[in-house]
């Protein structure tokens, strides 16, 4: 008699194969299913430790519809997607603990000036936290190397997506910031070619025209980079590389530390690969700024 193998699962084996397989299977899922979708990628914290009956009330569906989703996806029943969800969590437990202080600081009566500071630093680390090394080295070298990168962020995100704009035009050439000023949003995408690297950057609520430009982009041939705040954003779907990014406030406006943190760490990452053509550009930008006199000329001490 013959013998079993002892794991014939094909499902999901890590919480972010979970996520691409989602994603995979966003057209096709039904209401219910996109319901419960939703909630995984976008608080897999909370999902680990509900029960079926819990998870299924906070999305509005029955505990059947749950258990069809996750056996849907390859997964053993509902514990199989709360262990995929616990996993993940155990991934950022040790971040979280380093960090917890700076939340009970933010939350016990602390002036705005510590709450802020306090959440920054949570931000930027948990951001960072986050980065797989596959996806850093891989969103460095297409905008390190591509023939031309564009770089989108409308409203709040508009600060942060024009810094790496302009950051990385001072490394290499060919990079634009797109705007979408007056209309011009179709006459900027007319200049996305194959190979090339687009970067959209959208947040809760997220800007339709960032979507539509990074799906555009995406069809387009160009290398996808998205900015954005978790799993379930639009921005995710057409994304080659995905950075999730905290923005965690004392006040009602969110913050963009860790955008710009991560605009400047990308930045730096490209100036290292790029090696000593990046000195040759800047020495020749350093000309220019001196011919044009750009900058007011120092006063001698007196």
């Amino acid at each position: 008699m013959g013998t079993k193998a002892e794991n014939t699962t094909t499902g999901p084996q890590s919480f972010d194969e979970l996520l691409v397989e989602i994603r995979a299977r966003s057209g096709s899922l039904s209401p219910s299913h996109r319901k419960i979708a939703e909630r995984v990628m976008s608080d897999p914290e909370a999902v680990a430790f509900m029960t079926i009956s819990e998870l299924a009330a906070a999305v509005g569906v029955n505990e059947a519809t749950v258990v069809r989703f996750a056996t849907g996806l390859g997964l053993k029943g509902y514990p199989g997607l709360t262990r995929l969800c616990r996993e993940r969590l155990q991934e950022q437990a040790q971040l979280l603990r380093r960090f917890d202080n700076l939340e009970h600081v933010a939350s016990e009566g602390a002036g705005l000036l510590e709450q802020t500071v306090a959440l920054d630093q949570a931000n930027i680390a948990r951001t960072f936290a986050r980065i797989e090394e596959a996806t850093w080295k891989s969103a460095v070298e297409h905008l390190a190397q591509a023939p031309r990168v564009h770089v989108m962020g409308l409203r709040k995100c508009h600060a942060p997506a024009y810094l790496l704009g302009y950051l990385l035009r001072m490394l290499r050439e060919d990079v634009e910031t797109v705007t979408a000023s007056v209309g011009s949003l179709t006459d900027d995408l007319r200049r996305v070619r194959e190979g090339d690297s687009f970067v959209a950057m959208s947040i809760h609520r997220y800007s339709a025209d960032t979507i539509r430009a990074a799906e555009w982009a995406r069809q387009s041939g160009a290398h996808v980079i998205a900015f954005t705040d978790n799993a379930s954003s639009p921005l995710a779907g057409p994304a080659h590389d995905t950075f999730y990014i905290d923005a965690s406030s004392a006040s009602v406006l969110r913050s963009m530390t860790a955008f710009t943190s991560l605009a400047q760490a990308m930045s730096g990452g490209v100036a290292h690969l790029l090696g000593h053509q990046v000195r040759e550009t800047l020495l020749e930008e350093e000309k220019l700024l001196s011919s044009f006199r750009v900058y007011a000329t120092e006063r001698p001490d007196i």
